[in-house]
C-alpha cells in the first residue's frame, strides 16, 4: 500500500508473480471438469440432444414470422435476421434485444455473425423446458407485433432498468473505465 492506493510489488520475496492464464482460469476449468465427470458420456450426449432439440423447437416456432437465414435445422444455437423489421418498420436487432430485457430476459447475442445482416443469434439451453421456449418464442413475436404496430416503443427500450440505452458510440469513442 501506498500514498496513491495499492500497487503490484512484483520485487516483494513473498510474492507469487503474474498469475499465468492457467491458473487464472483454474475455477473455470475445475468447473468444467466436475461437470463433465457428473454427467458421463451418457448424460453429456442427452445434454447435447437437448440442446439441438431446443434450438430446432424454438427456430421452427420464429420461422414463420422472423427470417432465418440459414435453412430450417440447425444445431444448438440459430441466428434470426431482424432485417426486414429494419426495412419496414425502422426496428433494429438491437432494438429487439433491449425490449427482451425488459420482458425479463437476457438478450442474444447482437450482429453476430457479420455477414447476417441485423442477425441475433439464440442459444437455448438443454435445460429449459418447452413451457420457457414457448414463453420465449410468444415474447419475441409480441415483440414483432410491436414492432409493426408502434416501433418507437422499441426505441426506447429497456425502460425497465436502472440505466436506459447508453450510447455505445459514445462509450467506444470516450471510455470511462470507472465505476
Amino acid at each position: 500500500m501506498t500514498d496513491s492506493g495499492y500497487v503490484y510489488q512484483w520485487e516483494h520475496e513473498e510474492s507469487i508473480g503474474k498469475v499465468s492464464m492457467f491458473w487464472g482460469n483454474f475455477l473455470v476449468l475445475l468447473r468444467a471438469y466436475v461437470y463433465i465427470l457428473r454427467m458421463g458420456s451418457e448424460g453429456l450426449r442427452a445434454a447435447s440432444r437437448h440442446a439441438v432439440l431446443n434450438a430446432n423447437y424454438l427456430a421452427a416456432k420464429l420461422a414463420p414470422v422472423l427470417r432465418i437465414p440459414y435453412g430450417k435445422r440447425c444445431m444448438h444455437e440459430f441466428v434470426i435476421s431482424c432485417s426486414d423489421l429494419l426495412e419496414k418498420y425502422g426496428v433494429s436487432a438491437q432494438d429487439i434485444a433491449k425490449a427482451l430485457i425488459d420482458e425479463g430476459y437476457h438478450p442474444p447475442t447482437m450482429y453476430f455473425p457479420s455477414l447476417v445482416s441485423e442477425a441475433l443469434m439464440i442459444e437455448p439451453t438443454e435445460s429449459e423446458s418447452v413451457e420457457s421456449l414457448d414463453a420465449f418464442a410468444e415474447t419475441l413475436l409480441k415483440l414483432v407485433k410491436r414492432a409493426q404496430e408502434d416501433p418507437a416503443s422499441l426505441k426506447a427500450a429497456p425502460i425497465t432498468t436502472v440505466v436506459g440505452r447508453l450510447d455505445e458510440v459514445k462509450a467506444v469513442k470516450e471510455p470511462n473505465l470507472r465505476y
